[in-house]
Parts: C-alpha cells; structure tokens; sequence
C-alpha cells in the first residue's frame, strides 16, 4: 500500500515538473469575454473586401 502512495507522490511531481516548464500553461478552464484571447477574426473579412476590390476593377 505504501508503494503506492509514494508512486503517486513521485507521478504528481513530475506531472508539476513538466507543466512548469511548459512556458505559458493556463489551467484557468474555459474562457468567456474580454480576457479570451482568440485570434483576429479580420482575415475573412480582408479576403472579401479583396474580392469585391478585385471585381470592381473590371
């Protein structure tokens, strides 16, 4: 039973280990409204003003 239990402490040390050296690891969950960072949405958008600049010159 002890074997286990120092396995576990041994397991969860190196899980901590590594998650510290990830670099920027969030373990906040899911995030909602200002503070989610998402990329730019603009590169649709910029695809269909191409687009639309592109047929008006012919």
């Amino acid at each position: 039973m002890w074997k286990i239990a120092v396995g576990f402490v041994i397991f969860a040390g190196l899980a901590l280990f590594i998650l510290s050296k990830g670099g920027d690891i969030d373990m906040g969950g899911e995030k909602h409204g200002a503070e989610a960072t998402h990329a730019p949405a603009e590169a649709p958008a910029a695809k269909a003003s191409a687009a639309a600049g592109a047929s008006q010159a012919k």
